[in-house]
């Protein structure tokens, strides 16, 4: 067998590509919800409001992958399919810079569609490059690299994004977002010799089930059931969209658990451990999933972000800090919880000083009239691909010395072990509530610093190990279904992280909103460690680890 220590011609552009993409994506995931909540520039949306939008928006992106891989498979082809979503994305995000919830609605339509076109479909063309006999022994570290791309991008975003908004406005954050994604098309244009090789449609193989079964089986179900989950009076859930994403899934749940029973009996194990596993990470998604909703709000509203000395210096001359002047005016009126006061949707207003100052320690307030540089929210969004940079490395090498020994944990026992390491970083917010006498006065940066670092270690534990355990335990003729259940497992998650966040007022005393997470998390990893024997017996009767 003829290999080599190089890595294919089409990685660089591969690489490039997903890291503008994410780029766009995390630059206008990281200003979202302080877009819909700032009162002068954006929507004026209490924190219920924009946390349901939000859960709502990133549901739906992660629900579009599973068909969008597949008409990738069968009809257009990943190119195709990669540019198309590309151009979507981009369009998207241009069109969030129109101030209008119209506009906002249309913008979010192209990104959850586009997404479900881009996302999974380069990550298949990376595989499908590495596929030969003379790369396929380097397709884990491709795999690596091509994930590090995704964490720069989504490092470096939210400090163009931060510096956009301050100097200009929301719009042109927005149009830098859907600016990135146009260049990773480009990119990707640009080293089409290099892969289009392995562009091939596989189209539809015996024992498929075919894509218009799938759409009257699946999509049309969802698509009537949540219509009406919108249109039935009454909030069942806490709103209509919530009602309605909810009513959405339940075709696809019971597609899915029709699978199991109508399996062949020697695929329902593999597919019970599957379908086991995609409920109980359900749960790690509604919390991970929170860094821009909650933790969102804590690092603006709780954290002290003020610099000064040299620091504001460099802060200010890269425009990554606000300038909050200390002085009265007519400002939106918040009560001591940071909730927002509106009636009959109006936002109503006081002579007060900024809220910033609400809950600033009498003897750190400035001076009256002066102002101080605080660092942009939206850079609390690049501590978690920050520790990811930092981390893989680690995490890869500390298994491949357990390997190494013969002792490397199996898929379903670093799932687990995700699960609770993730419940541990949420304690780590709960300490940060208590030491800040429950938000009456601004916490240190450390906390949120600390909280991500915890739960990136849950996260690299967990994720890529998801996807690998569908592609070893998924019968061959439904990898693709398999993996859209994946798919589903994390909208799911992703919608519930919004329903959690749209909470946080209710509480008055914050702790409590994150020991219900704590407890979440605490719950899943009991249900994966129950499970875990069950699943390490299948996992060695599929002859995997």
């Amino acid at each position: 067998m003829s290999t080599t220590r190089k890595h294919p011609k089409a990685l660089p552009f591969l690489f490039f590509s997903e890291m503008w993409e994410r780029f766009g994506y995390y630059l206008m995931i990281g200003i979202f919800t302080l877009y819909l909540k700032d009162v002068k520039g954006g929507f004026a949306m209490t924190e219920a409001e924009s946390a349901d939008l939000y859960g709502t928006f990133i549901a739906l992106v992660f629900l579009t992958p599973f068909l969008g891989g597949l008409i990738a498979d069968r009809y257009l082809g990943y190119r195709k399919s990669i540019i198309i979503g590309g151009l979507m994305m981009g369009a998207g995000y241009c069109l969030m810079a129109i101030h209008n919830l119209t506009a906002l609605y249309v913008a979010m339509t192209l990104v959850i569609l586009g997404n479900g076109f881009f996302k999974p479909n380069i990550s298949t063309l990376l595989g499908n490059v590495y596929s030969t006999p003379e790369y396929v022994h380097r397709k884990d570290e491709g795999y690596n690299i091509f994930y590090m791309g995704i964490n720069i991008g989504a490092f470096i975003c939210n400090f163009f994004g931060a510096a956009l908004y301050i100097m200009l406005g929301w719009g042109y954050a927005f149009i830098a977002a859907g600016i990135g994604m146009f260049i990773g098309v480009i990119i990707f244009l640009a080293g089409t010799r290099h892969y289009i090789a392995y562009d091939v449609k596989k189209g539809v193989q015996p024992g498929d089930m075919s894509f218009t079964r799938i759409i009257m089986l699946i999509l049309v179900p969802s698509i009537i059931a949540g219509v009406l989950g919108w249109l039935i009076p009454g909030d069942i859930f806490g709103s209509d969209s919530t009602d309605a994403f909810i009513f959405a899934c339940l075709p696809v749940l019971y597609f899915y658990s029709n699978l199991y029973f109508r399996a062949p009996a020697d695929e329902k194990r593999p597919i019970a451990a599957l379908l086991a596993i995609f409920a109980a990470v359900i749960l790690f998604w509604a919390v991970f999933k929170q860094n821009g909703t909650a933790l969102n709000t804590w690092a603006d509203r709780y954290t002290d972000r003020e610099v000064k000395g040299q620091v504001a210096e460099v802060f200010n001359t890269l425009k990554q800090a606000q300038t909050i002047p200390y002085k009265m005016d007519s400002v939106p009126l918040y009560d001591q919880q940071f909730r927002l006061q509106k009636v009959d949707n109006v936002v109503q207003r006081e002579y007060n000083y900024p809220y910033y100052f609400k809950n600033v320690a009498p003897e750190k307030l400035p001076e009256e009239g002066s102002s101080i540089y605080a660092w942009a929210t939206n850079l609390s969004q690049s501590i978690n691909p920050g520790w990811v940079i930092l981390l893989t490395p680690l995490i890869v090498a500390f298994f491949a010395f357990l390997n190494r020994r013969g002792k490397e944990p199996s898929t379903p026992t670093k799932i687990a072990l995700g699960l609770f390491v993730s419940a541990l970083s949420v304690l780590v917010m709960v300490m940060a509530v208590y030491s800040t006498h429950n938000g009456s006065e601004k916490g240190s940066v450390w906390w949120l610093i600390m909280t991500y670092g915890v739960i990136t270690i849950g996260e690299l534990l967990l994720s890529p190990m998801g996807l690998s355990l569908v592609s070893k335990l998924s019968p061959v003729r439904i990898t693709s279904l398999m993996m859209g259940g994946w798919f589903l497992s994390t909208s799911i998650g992703n919608k519930l992280s919004g329903v959690l966040s749209s909470l946080w007022d209710g509480y008055e005393n914050k702790a409590n909103f994150f020991w219900v997470n704590f407890g979440l998390l605490l719950l899943a990893t009991g249900i994966m460690v129950a499970m875990l024997k069950w699943l390490n017996k299948i996992m060695k009767e599929k002859g995997v680890k």
